[in-house]
């Protein structure tokens, strides 16, 4: 059995997504128990009538006070200790609970991983990691956003966890982890990047080099490594393009009486299309290198993605990610001193 806390007061549908989004995961997983923060008096009466058949495996913790997105998290984090994060990291850290799951501030989310739940031993930096559609199926981008200054050394611990995550929670037998650069040569890019080529090449995983942007998508890698800073602007800018072409694609196929003929027939397939561009298939950003397992869910997530982001929460927990981290690393530090 598999608990996990889930932050019913972060994200902009919170609390009606997260709720529902709980009660349609512990429907789908008999397996599965949650313990959902918030204001007792708001989430009473929404579990009353919907929550009967699951009621035995949800547990409601009152966690009054709220970080939102306009609070600084550094602050929020040790003020705020009645507040779903930093009660839910704690769980996570006692043994009480397997796992977290929120919607809500990032940097808080952050945050609270490193300050109350705690870094893997040996991890330099936790890192944010999407999977995002490539064309054939997904690629796991590390780092998005939680480290924007980086050196060379984050970004290969960054490879060694996207690679475990690629193996033990996609499951590839042999993930392709690539360097986002401008141009393919070892010697292109930033310090950082020039830097970081001969150590990952060194790294025990299967590093095929250099990525430039325009092939991110093109499945020529598993795991896209770079620093929170890059990592962030392609995310956005990922998102952005899929929301145009699709608004683009849709006026158009209503554009006249033919496209409209043409549209009713292509339907199931760009339904097929949407659903493979649709983040609330995949539901969160996983949060690598902390001791235990930490889901980010989108901020808009809705109940499908919330039910998403809980499901990859649970596959965390099963497979054990933070543990093998926890070892693949530790192992390496020790033949990097001659242990």
């Amino acid at each position: 059995m598999v608990h996990l806390f889930v932050d019913a007061t972060g994200g902009d549908n919170a609390p009606n997504a997260p709720v529902a989004g709980s009660i349609a995961a512990l429907a789908a997983d008999p397996d599965l128990r949650l313990t959902l923060g918030g204001d007792l008096r708001v989430l009473e009466p929404m579990v009353a009538n919907d929550a009967d058949a699951v009621s035995d495996r949800l547990t409601l913790r009152d966690t009054p006070e709220t970080i939102t997105n306009h609070d600084a998290p550094a602050i929020a984090i040790r003020q705020k200790k009645r507040s779903a994060i930093v009660e839910g990291m704690l769980s996570v850290r006692s043994g009480e609970t397997d796992g977290f799951v929120s919607a809500g501030s990032t940097g808080a989310v952050l945050l609270g991983g490193m300050l109350r739940l705690g870094r893997v031993n040996g991890v330099e930096r936790p890192a944010l990691a999407p999977l995002l559609p490539n064309g054939k199926g997904a690629f796991l981008l590390i780092d998005c956003g939680a480290n924007v200054d980086c050196r060379p050394d984050y970004l290969v611990q960054f490879g060694v966890m996207g690679d475990i995550y690629m193996q033990h929670v996609v499951g590839i037998a042999t993930p392709r982890v690539g360097l986002v650069n401008i141009g393919e040569e070892p010697e292109k890019g930033n310090a950082l990047y020039r830097d970081a080529y001969p150590l990952m090449q060194q790294a025990d995983f299967n590093f095929v080099g250099n990525v430039e942007a325009r092939y991110i998508t093109h499945d020529r890698a598993d795991v896209i490594v770079c620093d929170g800073f890059n990592g962030n602007l392609i995310l956005k800018f990922m998102e952005g393009v899929s929301e145009t072409l699709l608004s683009m694609i849709k006026q158009e196929l209503l554009a006249d009486t033919r496209s409209k003929m043409g549209a009713l027939l292509a339907k199931p397939a760009f339904g097929r299309v949407k659903k493979r561009m649709d983040y609330s298939e995949v539901g969160g950003a996983p949060l690598l290198g902390v001791a235990g397992s930490v889901v980010k869910a989108h901020g808009n997530s809705n109940e499908k993605a919330f039910a998403g982001a809980i499901r990859q929460a649970v596959h965390m927990v099963r497979s054990q990610v933070a543990r093998i981290i926890d070892e693949r690393i530790n192992a390496q530090e020790g033949e990097h001193h001659g242990i």
